[in-house]
């Protein structure tokens, strides 16, 4: 029995949109953007937190699809290769721009900094996780250096291997793991600077609750 195409867009699967796409088919590509768009767009806003700028590599990023979609092979799923291109784009913008980034080529030593044992960088890092508060969060991950800020990104929030950003980014494994290190530590910094802030600000107003309510006492005696 032969298998019965499926034609109209409420119809299809994401396989059926990408096979369409790349046969030249509009309203497929048109499908794929809708599917995506949201995702692209909040990792480009991660990479360069600024939402203007964002949206324009959004776009970018999907005039790139639909220029390279026929070079679309299945060997990962398509969102994967769909975000590979989507960093790519942002990572050549960056270049373009001539940001003041860390270089990647600076590799530490751990031992030489902390005077302890050597430790893989790329290992997860329990201090980083748990009930941290989003919002300081996200502006500590705004702070970070933009090198250290992409490849953190890259591998702790997007999910990518230290071989796929080495091959992103044009830099070594040991290179990207040495930059996630620093980020994971400068976070660290950020993280508990913002907690110190709020313990200050909780002292100053338990100072000031007790002022007003001895003030409110003196008046009625």
């Amino acid at each position: 029995m032969a298998r019965t195409k499926r034609t109209q867009p409420g119809e299809w699967s994401e396989a059926d949109a990408i096979r369409l796409a790349q046969e030249g088919n509009a309203e497929a590509f048109e499908f794929l953007y809708r599917m995506h768009s949201r995702r692209v767009y909040a990792l480009c806003l991660r990479m360069v937190s600024n939402t203007a700028e964002a949206e324009d590599l959004a776009q970018e990023a999907f005039l790139q699809l639909f220029r390279k979609i026929q070079t679309f092979r299945g060997e990962s799923a398509f969102s994967t290769w769909l975000h590979r291109l989507a960093v790519n784009v942002v990572l050549m913008k960056l270049r373009k721009k001539s940001l003041p980034e860390t270089s990647l080529e600076e590799v530490t030593e751990p031992d030489e900094e902390s005077g302890g044992p050597k430790r893989d960088f790329g290992s997860p890092d329990p201090t980083l996780v748990g009930s941290i508060d989003r919002l300081n969060l996200e502006r500590a991950i705004d702070q970070l250096p933009p090198g250290y800020k992409q490849v953190f990104v890259l591998h702790d929030v997007q999910g990518y291997e230290h071989n796929e950003i080495a091959k992103m980014m044009d830099c070594s494994i040991g290179n990207s793991k040495s930059q996630l290190h620093k980020a994971r530590l400068r976070l660290r910094e950020l993280l508990q600077e913002a907690q110190r802030q709020r313990a200050r600000e909780r002292r100053e107003a338990a100072k000031e609750q007790a002022t007003d309510s001895g003030e409110t006492t003196s008046g009625i005696d």
